[in-house]
């Protein structure tokens, strides 16, 4: 942005260290990984410091301060004007972990105390949440309705449904979606989120708009069960064999003879979309997706994430936020993050559960 003064944010992190979404994003509009920013960071706020913390040395590079709490952050009182927008990182380091294996960022704890001082200050600047808005959907809801209330333009989520789609399609094929298939990887929440964004960020583009979901289930796979669900046609083997060809490198052997026990997340729409989760531990490490429209035509693409630094799909994603801060223009409807955050509660609800459902909660309507 040369020739004019560049848009101010303050930063609010779990942690700060290599790696982690605080450096490949904050590290990143701090000039970093062969970046150049066009918003200014000019506080940070951390909520915890490892041993290989990283933002004590960055911040003296800068000159920016680290503030004792979010109130002062949000302040930045050493400013001469207030902040433009506030970008938070809930992700990564040392926290709880509840009876439903979700792990208890403070990410209400973070934008609650980012509003106050926003309010104290008068302000409704735009702010980016990394990721689902928590892990508490009644949280999650408190928080999007705090938003709306002030007009605050959000944007969150996951990085994922942001890569290039390889091959590249016609998006209007999405109009007729009917069935839909995800590969993921990792932990059942941390990457299962990514997979429901993308998984999501698919399935809203229907003709109709998105008409919100009536029953999520969640099987860990310990057993076989997803393979046994399979046999028993409750989920499209066919959608996910192609969804694995669209990922290089892979064995040509069925993954059920190399992966024993996926995970299965399965998603029922109001309007009788289905989609499907197979999260495998060791056969993957993208992300990729097959979806079923115009009658039994297939279209499948990988989601061509990075898998080493600097992690371009990062790269990406920083671009969208600093867009995002500048024109105050939320890139895709809020309602996505808030939906996609109860997903992921109601999916590790019903393995804490262990059945299926129904969610009428989430009869969520947006286009």
């Amino acid at each position: 942005m040369s020739g004019s003064v560049r848009k101010r944010v303050a930063a609010i992190v779990t942690e700060y260290r290599h790696n982690s979404h605080a450096e490949v994003i904050v590290g990143r509009l701090l000039g970093r990984l062969n970046y150049r920013p066009r918003i200014e960071v000019v506080s940070l706020y951390t909520d915890q410091v490892p041993a290989n913390d990283m933002s004590r040395e960055e911040a003296a590079r800068r000159g920016i301060p680290i503030c004792a709490t979010i109130r002062e952050a949000i302040m930045a009182s050493h400013c001469p004007e207030p902040i433009d927008g506030v970008v938070i990182i809930g992700e990564h380091g040392d926290y709880p972990i509840n009876e439903k294996e979700q792990m208890m960022y403070p990410r209400r704890r973070f934008l609650e105390e980012t509003l106050a001082a926003l309010d104290e200050l008068g302000l409704a600047v735009p702010i980016f949440s990394d990721k689902h808005l928590a892990h508490d959907y009644d949280d999650a809801v408190w928080m999007y309705e705090q938003m709306k209330a002030r007009g605050i333009p959000f944007m969150g989520g996951s990085s994922i449904p942001h890569c290039d789609y390889v091959p590249n399609f016609d998006p209007r094929l999405l109009h007729s979606l009917r069935e839909a298939v995800v590969i993921s990887s990792g932990g059942l929440e941390g990457y299962g989120i990514h997979a429901l964004e993308v998984l999501q960020s698919l399935t809203e583009r229907r003709a109709r708009g998105e008409t919100g979901v009536r029953a999520i289930s969640l099987l860990r796979g310990t057993g076989g069960e997803a393979w046994a669900a399979m046999d028993r046609g409750e989920w499209p083997e066919d959608l996910m064999l192609q969804a694995l060809s669209a990922i290089p490198g892979l064995s040509a052997k069925h993954p059920r003879e190399l992966e024993p026990a996926p995970a299965l997340f399965a998603i029922e729409y109001l309007d009788g979309t289905q989609g499907y989760i197979v999260q495998f531990q060791r056969l993957v490490e993208q992300w990729s997706f097959a979806f079923r429209h115009d009658g039994d035509r297939v279209t499948a693409a990988l989601c061509d994430s990075d898998l080493d630094r600097p992690f371009a799909h990062f790269e990406r994603l920083t671009r969208m936020i600093e867009a995002f801060i500048v024109n105050g223009r939320e890139p895709f409807p809020s309602e996505r993050t808030l939906l996609t955050t109860g997903m992921i509660c109601a999916a590790m609800d019903s393995l804490h559960a262990g059945k299926r459902l129904e969610t009428p909660q989430l009869h969520i309507v947006y286009e």
